[in-house]
């Protein structure tokens, strides 16, 4: 700018032959004012500054991307979304089924549908469930779940078919919402909550490719080993089971209508199998490291073999136990003859897919803020659970949903966007669903990974007598598909 003002300046002296006073003023103020990048080596373009940057393009951080873009209150705002790997797309669908699947809550899809997400979830595939039915390994005491007029309980949706999805509807509003694909961060730099002289008063970003940028509200989506987390000084309540889930893909015995999800707990870990087609489901077994290192050597057939076990076996049987819970029982079914379930039986597997098995670690962890100045924690960022409950990515979905709400409305009302005043009411909203689930999730793992009498004898006492009371489990669904 500087330099088409001179330009013009000289211009003037040109035409008039010689500089007079209010020339060479006007252009000592102007250099003053702008300086030159020429003679001025220390100077450096400013840093982009945006609105919102998301750190992490995972699910949860594609779905904030995706929400806040699509938000109208976020028309004329700049959002970029940060990813280290590459692009995903699926254009064509492959005929094998991924090993990592999501068990979608109604919530969940309501979040995407918000977005158009969900309609190509739709015209891809996707499977229903409609019931869910959970039960002891060492009794006969079962629980099952279902709405009534057999509506959708949930939705078992490939990883990357969610990914997918979420990418298309980026690449609809790329004027709106930026994407940097392959791009690592090296360091963040906060601002002082108390504003000082020459110094920026956002977020400072360095990527690994030596670009800088700014931004008025960071939110955290790079999951558990988050380095926005570590990065802003919040500290975590966390540790590791000594446990890994071991996942596959596999084939039913003969065709059924599939549309139950079944989870089965063992001493060393529940067993879930999540319906994918007429003919497969996903499997994911929760075990210890040495038995689900075990699992992922066998041969198929022997793979196989040890799943229709794990999910038909009564080896952990007692007669004890199993007096005494029919016993129970049955007195249930007196008090209250309308609470009583009918159990259905599992189908058998024949084989699973080639290469389709695979493991990785369990563990718990939860950040001790989700908020800081300029700073949000969403997804596997602010909290990590066991998958026995097929609550993880639910959650994040659950964050975004309210974080995304919030920002909204501090966008409406022209609030700075990075101020804590709004991010408390998201953290206290979050923190009051997250906090009670992750409790009884790990509750429950702990609980049923014994075959104790005296543990065994209380859960199937505990366990019949929720599946008798309609309204309480009416209540355990409601909260789990917020």
């Amino acid at each position: 700018m500087f330099a088409t003002v001179l330009s013009l300046a000289c211009r003037d002296l040109q035409l008039k032959g010689r500089p007079g006073l209010q020339t060479l003023q006007m252009m000592s103020s102007l250099r003053r004012s702008y300086g030159t990048t020429e003679n001025n080596p220390s100077s450096k373009e400013e840093a982009p500054l945006y609105d919102v940057v998301i750190s992490g393009g995972g699910m949860v951080g594609s779905s904030m991307a995706c929400a806040l873009g699509y938000d109208p209150n976020f028309c004329g705002k700049k959002i970029l979304l940060l990813e280290a790997g590459h692009k995903k797309n699926l254009d064509i669908m492959p005929d094998t089924y991924n090993n990592r699947v999501s068990s979608l809550t109604p919530g969940s899809a309501t979040l995407l549908s918000s977005f158009g997400a969900w309609e190509h979830i739709c015209q891809k595939r996707y499977r229903p469930f409609k019931r869910m039915q959970v039960w002891d390994a060492c009794s006969d005491a079962m629980i099952t779940f279902d709405k009534e007029g057999l509506e959708d309980m949930g939705y078992v949706v490939e990883n990357d078919l969610i990914l997918t999805a979420l990418t298309k509807q980026l690449d609809a509003i790329a004027d709106r919402v930026k994407v940097f694909y392959r791009s690592r961060v090296v360091r963040y730099k906060w601002p002082s909550t108390y504003q000082e002289a020459d110094a920026s008063p956002w977020v400072q970003i360095e990527l690994a490719d030596g670009h800088h940028l700014q931004t008025k509200l960071l939110i955290g989506a790079d999951g558990p080993n988050s380095m926005v987390r570590k990065s802003g000084g919040i500290q975590t309540v966390q540790w590791n089971y000594d446990q890994s889930a071991v996942v596959a893909t596999l084939h039913l015995s003969e065709p059924t209508e599939n549309n139950v999800a079944w989870q089965r707990f063992l001493p060393s870990g529940p067993i879930a199998l999540l319906p994918l087609s007429d003919t497969l489901s996903s499997l994911v077994w929760s075990t210890s490291h040495e038995h689900a290192s075990q699992l992922a050597s066998l041969d198929e057939e022997s793979f196989t073999d040890a799943v229709n076990s794990a999910f038909w076996s009564n080896e952990n049987h007692s007669e004890f136990i199993d007096t005494a819970g029919f016993m129970f029982r049955s007195s249930l079914s007196i008090l209250n003859p309308t609470g009583t379930s009918t159990r259905q039986l599992p189908p058998s597997v024949s084989k699973v897919d080639p290469n389709s098995r695979a493991t990785f670690p369990l563990g718990l962890g939860h950040a001790a803020e989700y908020i800081g100045y300029r700073l949000a924690l969403i997804g596997d960022s602010a909290h990590r659970v066991h998958p026995l409950a097929g609550q993880g990515v639910n959650l994040g979905f659950g964050d975004v949903a309210s974080l995304a709400h919030h920002l909204s409305r501090a966008a409406f009302d022209g609030k700075d966007l990075g101020s804590t005043r709004h991010l408390l009411q998201y953290e206290t909203e979050r923190q009051r669903h997250n906090l009670p689930m992750m409790a009884a999730i790990d509750l429950l793992k702990r609980l049923y990974s014994t075959n104790n009498a005296l543990f065994v004898l209380l859960r199937t006492m505990g366990l019949q007598a929720t599946n008798a009371v309609v309204p309480m489990k009416e209540q355990i669904m409601a909260f789990a598909s917020k």
